[in-house]
């Protein structure tokens, strides 16, 4: 039986502008969460603007 995911909290990724929401991984250190996935963290340079 599937789980309904509802009120999780949400974030902007700052390179792709698209919203990610929490994930058990980050449960520990969400505040710390920035990206919302390797690409876009190891691409981060690249889009500064």
């Amino acid at each position: 039986m599937a789980h309904k995911k509802v009120n999780l909290p949400q974030k902007i990724c700052p390179v792709c502008q698209r919203p990610f929401s929490w994930r058990k991984k980050w449960e520990k250190d969400w505040e710390q969460v920035i990206y919302c996935s390797e690409k876009c963290r190891r691409g981060k340079d690249k889009h500064s603007e």
